[in-house]
């Protein structure tokens, strides 16, 4: 006999830094360099999300978890 117990309900768990979030804010629009726990990205912060920020440069488009980043500098 299956009881409702017997099943576990997927939940996202999701860890928000709000200090770097409102540091990129900060700079929406401007040239950074962000050091990340791969490398260094640099470009203009076209996006600020709460996991992710989005760094454009003239030939590309990043990505970058918050989670990853270490730090931030304007350019």
């Amino acid at each position: 006999m299956n009881n409702q117990n017997d099943y576990q309900v997927p939940q996202m768990i999701s860890s928000v830094d709000p200090y770097v979030v409102q540091t990129l804010q900060s700079v929406m629009g401007a040239d950074v360099v962000i050091e990340t726990t791969r490398g260094n990205v640099r470009g203009t912060v076209a996006d600020v999300k709460p996991d992710h920020v989005v760094i454009e440069s003239s030939s590309s488009t990043f990505f970058v978890r918050i989670q990853q980043i270490v730090w931030i500098m304007p350019t």
